[in-house]
């Protein structure tokens, strides 16, 4: 089979599919392997590091001509794939809920579209699941980032000339990123506080030394959806979360939010009554800020000022990390494909549970039950 991986044509995507250890891996499979030249010069992967592992270097045309299968981290456009095999798999992201015309676009042109972030979390597809490779580096950066924006020190700090007292960093949403963002801040010496609607993550919290702020007064609300992400919560949730959330940011210095919910627009966490009663000089980064933002007034790679608070937040946080994020993307796509590796076939065999989820488009429709009840 021949594998493809193009260079990334997103603004501001520095990431790539594809590491020289994986091209290595997937040609001991049996494979050949093409990367378009360029492919990887962001993430520090140069075309000669390819050509070692064993890649064919060439243009975009020859590098998907024939191909079998294409990675990417964000799905090309099928004009970019002309030339590539009748039905060949296209596996990246999709963002398959608001990219609707893409993906009529793959069914039209007969490609079988693979969404990388419809990987089921099942403890069988870990290794393969790139929302949270992504996501943890995203959570890390956001605190370090954060930490450069604040201007001030994080750990506290005994000195002659007087004591320098600990930054207080509360995360909103303790997923992948926000336990990421907790172990982070910890590391940093901040006093470090968390919450989260799902009930399930208090002892994570507290697993990891910080402080856990919960409703208390309302019961049998547990916020746990399906596959492990959080769902919407009731009005009466709601208001009680935003009193509690209300009276704590109040005392922080840093705010790290994280909060998403599949296929909906993120949820506001943070309001501009609640910015207003922060510290000035305080810092608030918002995770969620490609999706709508989690944080009122937010806006993608800009720097808002409100209330003297800084708020803050990439529209691709992993790509501010590109050499490592492309290494674990590039994994993931490997664990993917070699876990359904037929010897015999020569190719990939995907089972019912994970093809049925990630598979968006085949022989001209689309295909997934996610899509259709959107």
């Amino acid at each position: 089979m021949k594998i493809a991986v193009l260079k990334e044509r997103a603004p501001g995507e520095t990431r790539v599919a594809a590491s020289p250890e994986t091209v290595k891996k997937f040609i001991a499979l049996g494979n050949e392997f093409a990367v378009e030249s360029g492919a990887g010069a962001h993430a520090a992967f140069t075309d000669d590091a390819y050509a070692d592992a064993g890649a064919i270097i060439g243009d975009a045309k020859a590098t998907v001509k024939d191909a079998d299968i294409v990675l990417g981290i964000q799905a090309p456009e099928v004009a970019v794939l002309k030339g590539a095999k009748a039905g060949a798999w296209v596996a990246a992201l999709f963002d398959p809920f608001t990219k609707t015309d893409l993906l009529e676009a793959y069914a039209k042109a007969g490609y079988e579209a693979l969404s990388m972030e419809f990987m089921p979390r099942i403890t069988r597809a870990q290794s393969m699941d790139v929302l949270s490779s992504q996501s943890n580096l995203a959570g890390y950066k956001s605190v370090v980032h954060s930490a450069d924006v604040y201007g001030r020190a994080f750990p506290m700090m005994m000195t002659a000339a007087g004591t320098v007292q600990a930054a207080r960093c509360f995360i909103m949403g303790v997923g992948v990123a926000g336990l990421q963002a907790i172990a982070t801040a910890k590391r940093l010496g901040a006093q470090v506080s968390a919450t989260d609607v799902r009930s399930a993550t208090k002892e994570q919290i507290q697993s990891l030394g910080a402080k856990a702020i919960f409703v208390e007064e309302v019961a049998g609300i547990e916020g746990e959806g399906s596959g492990g992400y959080a769902t919407e919560m009731s009005d009466e949730y709601k208001a009680a979360q935003a009193k509690l959330v209300s009276e704590h940011i109040a005392k922080q210095d840093i705010v790290i939010t994280t909060a998403l919910i599949p296929g909906r627009a993120a949820p506001v966490l943070v309001t501009d009554a609640q910015i207003a009663t922060m510290k000035p000089g305080s810092v608030i980064f918002d995770l969620a800020v490609a999706q709508g933002g989690n944080v009122e007034g937010s806006k993608p790679d800009e720097v808002v000022e409100k209330h003297g608070v800084k708020i803050i937040g990439y529209a691709n946080t992993p790509a501010h990390l590109a050499a490592d994020a492309s290494a674990l993307f590039a994994r993931n796509h490997f664990n993917f494909l070699s876990a359904f590796w037929d010897k015999e076939a020569g190719k990939p065999v995907l089972d019912e549970e994970i093809g049925d989820a990630i598979r968006l488009t085949k022989d001209g429709d689309i295909v997934n039950e996610r899509l259709k009840g959107a």
